[in-house]
């Protein structure tokens, strides 16, 4: 396949999609956030819904046991794959596997056909063994090709499919119930750890507790302990 690699938040990389009128690319950095998305990204979910998009796509940074964040805001989770075949599921978690609402392995073009559909093979399999997120809806694989344009309807109708399916069964109603619950613990522990960080007396007993921690002088938890300890005395 012929690409210019992931686009990974880059507005840069989107030309055409970026000048639409009916589109809204909004690059969020992720900085020191798990899961790829930043502390805001439910609330630009909430005012791109407001103003009348129907449908949103949140990408994260990459791949892994962190990136699952995501999956607490949005109602769907597609994990987007390059061929790879056995070995590179290998290299998936678990966890993030089971999160996968639709599987969908890109680059399914040209001399990586046959390791595309080898791969949609593998991890069809793979799916067989984990349960599924909701009892209304069964994990689906599928390749698609964005170079040739291939699959890419296809892809839309199992999403369309699923959004009907939570739908009906009154499942995306509670999804989104338990994701709001989820975003006011995330949010009072952003609030917290921001809080502490800026408070004056753990402010200054940080130099020394890191310098400990760093020679080895004293345990991280020993050290975590004292910090929280400062900030409830006050």
């Amino acid at each position: 396949a012929v690409s210019g690699g992931s686009i990974l938040g880059d507005k840069t990389r989107m030309e055409a999609l970026s000048v639409n009128p009916k589109a809204f690319v909004r690059p969020s950095p992720a900085g020191t956030t798990l899961g790829g998305v930043t502390r805001r990204t439910r609330e630009s979910l909430l005012l791109c819904e407001a103003a009348g998009y129907d449908v949103i796509i949140v990408e994260t940074v990459g791949v892994g046991q962190s990136e699952t964040a995501v999956s607490d805001m949005t109602d769907m989770f597609l994990l987007l794959l390059s061929p790879g075949g056995g070995d590179d599921l290998q290299g998936i978690k678990r966890g993030i596997m089971e999160l996968a609402d639709l599987v969908l392995v890109n680059k399914a073009d040209g001399d990586q056909a046959s390791i595309a559909n080898q791969t949609v093979s593998d991890y069809r399999g793979a799916l067989q063994f984990m349960q599924a997120r909701t009892p209304s809806w069964t994990p689906k694989v599928d390749s698609c090709s964005a170079l040739d344009n291939q699959g890419v309807d296809q892809a839309w109708t199992i999403i369309q499919a699923f959004r009907e399916a939570l739908t009906q069964s009154g499942e995306l109603e509670t999804l989104r119930a338990q994701q709001a619950k989820a975003w006011m613990w995330a949010e009072t522990a952003e609030a917290l750890i921001a809080d502490l960080r800026n408070h004056p007396q753990v402010k200054a007993l940080v130099p020394e507790l890191e310098s400990a921690v760093l020679a080895g002088d004293m345990p991280a938890i020993v050290a975590a302990q004292r910090l929280i300890a400062h900030y409830k005395t006050d």
